[in-house]
Formats: C-alpha cells, structure tokens, sequence
C-alpha cells in the first residue's frame, strides 16, 4: 500500500479504500509460503472478517473465522481508536472500548471483547 495513501490527512476514496482493503490478502500471500507460518497467515487473511459476514477480504462469518483473527480484530480496533491516525486525531481508549461493547456479538466475538474489557477494566492493562 502506497506511503501517501496510508499516510492520508484527508478522507480516502472508494478506490484508495479499496487498495487498503487489500492489505489482508498482501499480508496472507507474502506469508502463506513460509512453511512454519500456515496458521498465522491464514490469522492475517481474517484479521478484518467480521462475525455478521460484514468484514473483508472472504465475507466470513462467525465460525468461519479463526478464533486467532477474531481476537486480532478486536485489538486491531483498540489499538487503532486509542491512537493518533494521519486522517484523525486520536480517539482514545474509551472510545475504542465503547465500540467494541456496541458491537459485541455483531461485528466482534462476545468471548473475546468480553476478554479484552476485562484486561482494561479489571486487570488494569494500558497501552505504553
């Protein structure tokens, strides 16, 4: 994926938006020959799946996908709310949280956000 587009200060376009969308497929194929990495590539090719079917690059739903890639998901979106982007100022933790919470059991596994807001929650994890 181009720097430029990556580091984007404005909105993308459809067709910028899909370039991005094809980073799951680049990861999963750079990966997919290196004969120890089979699992973690298929974990990369799903990391953007969602448990309605809604996600990208296969449509997968539920079951379909890994557990591995489900839980990458969920932290993909933490890490990327909390934290300053080039088209958006940070959001912040709480924010990233609450999106997890909203879409538990829609877009994201209710096991594994309700693991993750325990991590922040009880057990006191923070970003460094």
């Amino acid at each position: 994926i181009p720097a430029e587009i990556l580091n984007k200060s404005r909105e993308l376009t459809e067709a910028e938006y899909n370039l991005i969308k094809t980073h799951s497929q680049i990861g999963y194929d750079i990966l997919k020959n290196i004969e120890f990495s089979e699992p973690i590539a298929q974990i990369v090719l799903q990391h953007h799946e969602m448990i309605d079917g809604s996600g990208y690059p296969q449509g997968l739903k539920g079951e379909e996908i890994l557990l591995e890639a489900k839980i990458l998901a969920v932290a993909d979106v933490v890490e990327a709310m909390s934290f300053h982007r080039p088209y958006r100022p940070a959001l912040g933790l709480d924010k990233a949280l609450e999106e997890i919470s909203k879409n538990k059991g829609i877009l994201y596994d209710p096991k594994v956000v309700d693991t993750c807001l325990k991590l922040f929650t009880e057990k006191g994890f923070r970003f460094e």
